[in-house]
């Protein structure tokens, strides 16, 4: 079915014609490789193929098939601009090693983009775009060729053999187990350097049930391997939220292990444990946590006196964190670097254990699913209560506590002074009830006596600092130098940094302040299509039309017109004698968007002239019932600080002949995650030509 789509198909119209340019089979007939140079017709502005000088781009795609093992291996790579981009992509369909009737597919891709005459971000758009196109359309495709061969009366190939009388596959028995439902194909890419890994049912029986639904169970050797012991009821619950997100979902689904940590944390009520995790996955996308640890790199200061690191593992097989709290200058590093990049370091030490409780599982055979914590309050003073650094601290477990829950297995609290009582009660109420359970606090040199630090980590790995004899590389802490302390400005302003990606501007909304865009349109019919999330309260999204340019902002003694403040910028630039419908017109509905949402559209505009895209802050409506305010309301208002919001925006105008999106008036779509997060009260609006949907 896969080598269907050459020369060319039509079901990929980018895809224009391929060659073959070196072919190899085996005289078995078991190895068949075959390596094409593909011709594609990107989706990239008329404007961008000018500057570059190229109509259409190849790539080289070599297909090798292994009979024998039964694997299909596609490895593909761009031949056009090599020396200024480079991409790879992988892909792999091999037979299940439990249940020879389901093959599972792999894809992998990475793109490095070095220079590009200046348009790099612009680049790095098209490619994820064309990537997100590519999945979007895989599952479509092979399936179009599956029933093209059933048409045809071709359901069934035979499995290659050796040509020789003694056949070894005939002689042995396999015998077949259950295995776990099958997931299906995302309709949505990951970004680049992910893989996205799922089973195809390649079954040709229509009358089968579809997998995934809450009739069918998990095999018990997975659970036992990877998930723990579940009763039939928390199995049940664990089935249904992860298909549940299968179906509205149209992003990266967690696994397993991930979605039952949300279930345990909410005694497997699941719509409360639906409700933290899309929560969660929000918030995962607002920050793109997903690629913190390879994205981003701490600053040496962290590195040099954050007194925390992996060490080891407990008798468990939990990996094992040590932090050395008592040594660590908690001001200095509040100072140095802020809240939000203490935060981040905290997150990506997070996302780490998470991946060493995976290979944990590996090496231990048995399901890890959370790491043991041992804090060491040697040094803990009256300094550590500073209220900053106190603040921080509780923001931290606040933020850890919310996204990843049930992952402290156990927290080994070591020669607490007696300034700790103070600092638990500051701290032990925003700790969940569950996870308090799990702490065990000893005081002074009570970790060495019986039910002490031996009962859970073996001898050999017990740090020297605690009188062990093992070797603990965590730094020691210190003093942060004052030299490397930071004003406010510059602390806010690097913390808009971490959260904001290269392409995105970042703009902040108040009360009776919107943000607005200009752009200005020469030719009708141009497309202007926007990209943006509300980080930070809700808002309401316009556009208008003008014949004539607005005034540019002035900063004039009174600041009338542009604000600049460390969330970002604020210009308005509709002036407040205009008259809507004299002097400037609304050419689509508003848009509400909330607190958390990712909105993408496009617009089609009619007429030359200047088109105004603005930002504003969204008021909560009263509540009709009662004149006292709700407490979700005064929830929200002490959340918005000042009447404040906060977005991440792009923009770009393309000619209505590059554009091959809907050609709609207006289309704008909340993406998976708002989907998530508005999943209790899932709706759909429509505003003329405007669709939204959740």
């Amino acid at each position: 079915a896969y080598e269907r789509r050459f020369p060319t198909c039509p079901l990929i119209p980018m895809f224009v014609a391929s060659d073959t340019v070196n072919e190899y089979k085996s005289e078995d007939e078991s190895i068949h490789v075959i390596e094409r140079r593909c011709k594609l017709d990107i989706d990239a502005p008329r404007l961008l193929k000018k500057i570059a000088g190229v109509d259409y781009v190849y790539f080289v795609q070599k297909n090798s098939l292994n009979r024998r093992e039964r694997t299909l291996h596609i490895e593909a790579y761009n031949e056009t601009f090599s020396n200024r981009v480079i991409i790879n992509e992988h892909c792999s369909y091999t037979v299940h090693p439990d249940n020879e009737d389901w093959t599972c597919f792999e894809q992998s891709a990475s793109l490095d983009i070095k220079s590009f005459f200046g348009f790099e971000s612009t680049v790095e758009k098209i490619a994820m775009k064309q990537y997100t196109s590519n999945i979007k359309k895989g599952k479509e495709i092979i399936e179009y060729y599956l029933k093209q061969l059933e048409e045809e009366g071709i359901t069934f190939v035979p499995r290659w053999t050796p040509p020789v009388a003694c056949k070894l596959e005939s002689s042995t028995s396999h015998t077949r187990r259950p295995v776990s439902p099958a997931i299906n194909i995302p309709d949505s890419a990951t970004k680049e350097g992910l893989n996205n890994k799922e089973i195809l049912n390649t079954s040709s029986s229509p009358s089968e049930p579809t997998a995934g639904t809450p009739d069918d169970k998990l095999d018990a050797d997975y659970i036992k391997r990877y998930l723990g012991d579940l009763t039939p009821m928390q199995e049940s619950c664990l089935i249904r939220l992860r298909q549940w997100l299968q179906e509205t979902h149209k992003g990266k689904i967690p696994k397993d292990e991930h979605i039952l940590r949300f279930l345990r944390a909410r005694d497997f009520n699941i719509d409360k444990a639906r409700e933290i995790l899309c929560q969660s996955l929000t918030w995962r996308k607002q920050h793109q946590v997903d690629y913190i640890l390879d994205t981003w790199n701490p600053p040496q200061v962290l590195q040099d006196y954050y007194a925390g690191g992996w060490h080891h593992h407990d008798k468990d097989g939990r990996p094992l964190y040590v932090l050395r709290l008592g040594q660590m200058d908690t001001k200095g590093l509040v100072r140095a670097l802020g809240e939000e990049a203490l935060l981040r370091y905290v997150l990506s030490i997070n996302e780490e254990g998470l991946r060493r409780c995976e290979d944990n599982t590996k090496v231990f055979g048995r399901p890890i699913s959370s790491w043991t914590c041992l804090v060491d309050l040697e040094g803990l003073n009256m300094r550590h209560l500073w209220r900053p650094g106190v603040k921080a601290l509780l923001r931290i477990i606040e933020v850890v506590e919310a996204n990843y829950p049930e992952t402290l297995g156990r927290l080994l609290i070591l020669r607490a002074p007696r300034v700790f009582p103070v600092l638990w009660t500051l701290v032990s109420p925003f700790i969940d009830d569950n996870t308090r359970k799990k702490f065990l606090i000893y005081a002074g040199n009570d970790y060495q006596g019986p039910g002490g630090l031996l009962d859970y980590i073996d001898k050999e790995i017990i740090p020297d600092f605690l009188g062990g004899e093992c070797m603990c590389e965590v730094p020691e802490g210190g003093l942060v130098p004052k030299s490397l302390y930071r004003t406010a400005e510059e602390l806010e302003n690097e913390d808009i940094k971490l959260w904001t990606e290269t392409i995105y501007q970042s703009a902040s909304v108040f009360k009776g302040a919107p943000h607005e865009v200009l752009i200005q349109i020469v030719d009708a019919s141009s497309v202007i299509t926007w990209d943006f999330d509300v980080c930070k309260g809700d808002i309401v999204f316009n556009i208008f039309h003008s014949k004539r340019a607005p005034q540019p902002p002035k900063k004039d003694s009174l600041g009338a017109h542009s604000i600049t403040s460390p969330g970002g910028n604020n210009v308005q630039l509709i002036d407040k004698v205009w008259q809507l419908g004299r002097d400037y017109s609304m050419v689509e509905s508003p848009l509400i968007c909330k607190e958390g949402e990712s909105v993408q559209g496009s617009h089609v505009t009619r007429w030359p002239g200047f088109y105004i895209l603005q930002w504003k802050f969204h008021s909560m409506p009263a509540c009709a019932a009662t004149n006292l305010p709700r407490v979700d309301d005064v929830l929200a208002s002490l959340q918005v600080s000042s009447h404040k919001c906060k977005v991440m925006y792009y923009t770009e105008v393309i000619g209505s002949e590059d554009f091959r999106g809907s050609m709609t008036s207006l289309e704008s779509s909340h993406s998976g995650f708002s989907q998530l997060s508005a999943a209790t009260t899932s709706s759909s609006q429509s505003h003329s030509s405007s669709m939204i949907s959740r």
